[in-house]
Parts: structure tokens; C-alpha cells; sequence
């Protein structure tokens, strides 16, 4: 087993990781900063921002890109452009069949994505019958028990307390991320995170994880004592 232990319970982000949306909100960010002028909304930019919630994103945005709105403004802008083009999102190289798997062998596996409901249903629009396999589903930006976004452990600790009784220690429990702030979140609930980043990702902030994969693909459920692949 050497650097890893056994889990028994599997937290999973989404944006990013199980679907191809961080390229969506790029595009939408970008066309709304082209509507002011603004500044060319970067690569560095985006990796700062990756996995905050709803309004702390807009602000965010807003101060980065020097806009001349409110982040309401900002958000309500944003939501229209997003509800054209989330339903189109599609499953990331190996998400489908990982999820398919944990769940036919009995692992316990729960979503904690920084989403908005609203947001959550536009993206799985077509991919319902791969979401209903999880036990439950935590969407930061609308759930009201999550205070404080990620890096804080908020939605991690709030998600794995969901579980059927016995609901696991933090320590049972493994985090898949693909973002710097949800490894940090995942850190801080002492939990083991496995990270599928951006190849653009700078590698100095993938340290944090505990094992790091260019794909979904590349897993070993085994690795960390979940069921092998058959």
C-alpha cells in the first residue's frame, strides 16, 4: 500500500474533472470582459479562481478583470451565456467508467462540486443516469450548511457527514480534484486527494496532492483498497 491508505467512501468534484466545463466558463468569462474592454482572462488567471462559489467568484472576477460592474451584474450576465451552453458539457476520459464501477461494486461515492443547483442540473442535463449513482449530491453555492468556499474544508467534511450511517472518518474518505484550492480544501478535512489537473497546471501547485494523474484513466482503485477493475 506504501504512501497510501484505505478508504472506504469517495467524494468527487465535477467542474473539470468528471465534465468538460472549465473550457465553458472561459469562454463565457471571456465574452462578458470583451464587453468592457477588459483585460484577456488568463490561464494564471483562471487556476486562482478554480472551485470558488457563486458570488466569492464573481467578485473575484469582477476585481481581476478591472470590470465596471457589480458581480451581480456580473452573475447575471454569466448565467444566461452559461444555461446556452452547459447542457452540451461532456464526460472528461475516463469519469464515466470510474463512476460506473465504484458504484457496481458497492463503494460509496458522493458529488461536492462548488456548483449552484441550478447550474449542477444544466450541466448533467444529459448525463443523469451516470449522476443518480451517487448517494448524494452537495452543491456549495446553494447549499446553505457550506459557509466558507474552497480552500476552506467546508464542503468536503458537510459532504462525507451525508453518508449513510456509520458516515466515515475523514481519514476513510478519498477526494478527486482537479483544482489547486480543492486539493487544499480536501488537505485541510484530512483527506487523501487525488488530482487530475490542467496539463497547463503549474506543477509547484500539485504538490499538496497525494497522488497525481494526467487522466481519469490513469487509476488504480486498488492503489488506495477500493475494488480493481475487473
Amino acid at each position: 500500500m506504501g504512501q497510501f491508505q484505505p478508504v472506504t467512501h469517495v467524494l468527487f468534484d465535477m467542474d473539470g474533472l468528471l465534465l468538460d466545463t472549465e473550457t465553458l466558463y472561459t469562454i463565457t468569462i471571456q465574452q462578458i470582459a470583451n464587453q468592457y474592454g477588459g483585460k484577456v482572462f488568463t490561464w494564471e488567471m483562471k487556476s486562482r479562481l478554480m472551485g470558488m462559489m457563486g458570488r466569492e467568484a464573481a467578485v473575484a472576477i469582477v476585481e481581476t478583470l478591472d470590470l465596471p460592474i457589480e458581480p451581480e451584474d456580473y452573475m447575471n450576465s454569466s448565467q444566461q451565456i452559461m444555461a446556452r451552453m452547459f447542457p452540451s458539457c461532456q464526460f472528461l476520459p475516463g469519469a464515466e467508467r470510474l463512476l460506473r464501477h465504484l458504484h457496481s461494486k458497492g463503494v460509496h461515492i458522493a458529488l461536492a462540486t462548488s456548483s449552484s443547483r441550478e447550474n449542477y442540473e444544466l450541466k448533467t442535463t444529459h448525463h443523469g443516469s451516470v449522476f443518480q449513482l451517487f448517494k448524494h449530491i452537495v452543491t456549495g453555492s446553494s447549499d446553505p450548511e457550506v459557509k466558507h468556499g474552497k480552500p476552506a474544508p467546508d464542503i468536503f467534511l458537510i459532504c462525507a457527514s451525508r453518508f449513510p450511517e456509520p458516515t466515515p472518518h475523514p481519514s476513510n474518505c478519498l477526494v478527486f480534484e482537479d483544482a489547486p484550492n480543492g486539493v487544499k480544501a480536501a488537505r485541510a478535512a484530512g483527506m487523501q486527494v487525488v488530482m487530475v489537473p490542467d496539463p497547463r497546471m503549474d506543477p509547484l501547485l500539485t504538490q499538496e496532492a497525494t497522488l497525481v494523474l494526467k487522466s481519469l484513466e490513469d487509476f488504480k482503485p486498488e492503489l488506495f483498497g477500493l475494488p480493481a477493475y475487473d
